[in-house]
């Protein structure tokens, strides 16, 4: 037997899980995404979610995976920089930065909805520390939106930092070494050296991470409900009160954002090379 037909065989029961729990129910989502009660070819159901703000949905969506990701990142360059020094304390800091990581997503939204909370909330508490006066975390739309965002950052920046650390762990030190004796301070190294060298860690810390803001959906459900809606807690809403044809619609439109998504990572990562 060939090496390259052994080897291929290894990997069948990986291309059979993936194809079948992954591609089969995403392909058969968009194959009843265009059928009605009757089993017929239609486009109604796309018509139909205008109807159920879907404008708004994606804006929702949107709004929260661009600014997840923002923070996330920021947060995951500053702890990752911290982590590429010896200090004191060292090992407790990246163990204290890595246990959201194993914390449940329901634990985590739950907690946070403690937090949260308008009344006797832990951050309101903070706030009135300082002589501030209180804040209604869900008394509109885009702040209710940060609100998903602080929760899921703090759940999920971990994984990111791990992704850029390993990034900035594989940057030769010799190139700071000749830039700190060019004059180069912390800022310009950090700008021409760390940044160009991360691009593909970054591309693929924002794919995974990408693709899961997209799904998010325990944590928005707990803290927020299905309003604002997002387009996994719109889809999921559409299941359970209207068809399977419609949730199915909201699903595909959802699974377009994210292949997009996918592909602009690539392009700006750079791609195979």
């Amino acid at each position: 037997m060939k090496p390259s037909l052994k080897y291929f065989l290894f990997t069948l029961p990986a291309i059979f899980y993936v194809g079948f729990f992954a591609f089969y129910p995403s392909f058969d989502a968009i194959y009843l995404s265009f059928l009605n009660s009757q089993g017929k070819f239609t486009l109604d159901n796309y018509k139909e979610l205008f109807y159920f703000n879907i404008y708004g949905t994606i804006e929702n969506t949107i709004i929260v995976t661009v600014g997840a990701l923002l923070i996330q990142l920021f947060l995951a360059l500053g702890i990752a920089s911290i982590l590429t020094r010896e200090f004191r304390g060292k090992k407790a800091f990246s163990t204290i930065s890595i246990i959201p990581l194993g914390v449940a997503t329901v634990v985590s939204a739950i907690a946070f909805s403690f937090i949260f909370q308008t009344v006797g909330g832990y951050a309101n508490s903070f706030l009135h520390i300082f002589g501030l006066k209180g804040v209604n975390w869900y008394s509109n739309t885009l702040i209710s939106l940060f609100v998903v965002m602080i929760s899921d950052s703090w759940k999920n920046t971990p994984l990111v930092t791990l992704i850029i650390l390993s990034g900035m762990l594989s940057i030769p030190k010799d190139l700071y070494y000749a830039a700190s004796l060019d004059g180069a301070g912390p800022i310009r190294r950090f700008v021409h050296i760390t940044l160009p060298n991360l691009k593909k860690f970054i591309a693929i810390a924002l794919i995974i991470r990408g693709v899961s803001e997209f799904n998010i959906f325990a944590l928005p459900l707990i803290l927020i409900g299905y309003h604002p809606a997002l387009l996994t807690t719109l889809a999921y809403e559409l299941y359970s009160t209207t068809t399977i044809y419609l949730s199915s619609a909201a699903a595909v439109i959802l699974l377009a954002f994210i292949a997009v998504l996918i592909v602009i990572n690539i392009k700006l990562g750079g791609g195979r090379k």
